[in-house]
């Protein structure tokens, strides 16, 4: 999806964006300002790379990531609910995932799962991508904005 289409869906419908990063340690947010006039639509994003994070900052059950792990649907559910709340947005996208290099949580590499909030519910969507760490994360950017361009 070219980045001005995003940006004129956004500005047309009147829609504001947010997310909620853990592997992608912030390159959604920062594909999204390179766009021109982003601030008319994009309003932040929540790095949310360790756990306590999700926990303390978000307030993602203790409970809940012991259960599931933090690369889970569950886990990728409960950042897009919350950081559309903390945001204040209309669309919260999520990110949680294991890019590599080993296996984290018994979770293969390239296991991620992008939560999709908006005033609907949230959707949660799982993938197995290939690659190296940087391919995954920019993989699952490109989802994300195919995913949007759909909404």
């Amino acid at each position: 999806m070219e980045n001005n289409l995003l940006k004129d869906y956004f500005i047309s419908n009147k829609l504001t964006l947010g997310s909620v990063e853990s592997f992608t340690g912030g390159a959604f947010a920062s594909h999204i300002t390179k766009i021109p006039g982003a601030s008319n639509f994009y309003k932040g994003s929540i790095i949310t790379y360790a756990t306590e994070i999700k926990e303390n900052i978000l307030g993602i059950s203790h409970d809940l990531v012991e259960k599931h792990g933090v690369v889970s649907a569950e886990i990728a559910h409960e950042m897009a609910l919350k950081g559309r709340e903390l945001l204040n947005v209309d669309i919260c996208v999520s990110f949680t995932g294991n890019a590599g290099p080993s296996a984290m949580e018994d979770k293969p590499v390239g296991l991620v799962y992008i939560g999709i909030a908006d005033k609907n519910g949230v959707k949660v969507h799982d993938y197995l991508l290939k690659g190296n760490r940087c391919e995954i994360q920019q993989e699952a950017i490109s989802i994300v904005e195919n995913i949007l361009k759909k909404m």
